[in-house]
């Protein structure tokens, strides 16, 4: 049976100031950005991007990742907490962060940059969406050092079967790694390959939208629910729930964009 290797959450630690390995995917993920966008620039010159573009793209993916990440976590997980304690929600060093709120936070980000730069939102979003995945595998990566978002029960039998020994001695599914292959890996090849020629305005974000909600929502069954929520109706957990309307979206999208005359 596997045994999480336990690994210290601190990459380096410089007297009062400690860097985290999960603060350290977030660089990754951020870095992976630029070096696909530039890579997207070179191979597709006719899509009128620019490496300035993408780097303000950066700053305002930056901020709507953080922010929404976090505010999604304090409305979908634990508002009754949060509504008690307010001073809490900027104490984004003790973790809470929730990929459907940054998901939405991106999409607020991701209209003032359209804004600014005279793009339409759904052409900002197929630029983008080949560009996140290996972000949120490095995410994953970091869930996984840290040993938290552990997965459900499994057989002791089973060659995945995993001990994580600060949270019991049962074998467990390493989701962490699940949801890595999926919504990272996966999603990743999925979406840069299809992406790799002209495709209808709005084909792959509804791709991505439809791609993530299917990854998020299988892995999601490997994973166990957080404790102060439990499962929710017809026993998915918050995370299948807020995936649905993803899944949704990205059919109703896909079918329309694939309807359109233009490009």
């Amino acid at each position: 049976m596997l045994i999480h290797p336990q690994i210290d959450p601190i990459a380096v630690q410089l007297g009062p100031l400690a860097i985290r390995w999960y603060g350290l995917m977030y660089l990754v993920a951020f870095l992976l950005f630029l070096a696909l966008g530039h890579r997207r620039i070179r191979q597709r010159p006719e899509s009128g991007w620019t490496g300035q573009q993408l780097d303000d793209l950066l700053f305002y993916g930056v901020m709507g990742v953080i922010l929404g990440g976090r505010l999604g976590y304090v409305l979908f997980y634990k508002p009754a907490f949060y509504l008690s304690h307010p001073l809490d929600i900027l104490k984004v060093w003790e973790g809470g962060m929730a990929f459907h709120g940054g998901f939405l936070g991106v999409l607020v980000a991701m209209w003032l940059f359209g804004r600014r730069h005279g793009k339409r939102f759904l052409e900002v979003g197929d630029f983008v969406a080949p560009l996140v995945p290996l972000g949120l595998a490095a995410g994953r990566i970091g869930n996984f050092i840290n040993g938290e978002l552990w997965g459900r029960v499994t057989s002791a039998d089973a060659p995945w079967a995993m001990i994580f020994p600060l949270v019991d001695q049962q074998p467990r599914h390493p989701s962490q790694l699940y949801q890595f292959a999926l919504e990272g890996v996966a999603l990743f090849a999925l979406l840069w390959l299809y992406s790799a020629k002209p495709r209808r305005v709005g084909q792959v974000s509804a791709l991505f939208l439809l791609g993530y909600g299917l990854c998020r929502f299988i892995a999601e069954f490997a994973r166990e629910p957080d404790n102060f929520l439990g499962f929710l109706a017809l026993g998915f957990s918050m995370g299948q729930w807020l995936s649905l309307p993803m899944i949704v979206a990205g059919i109703a999208m896909f079918v329309w964009a694939s309807r359109r005359e233009t490009a």
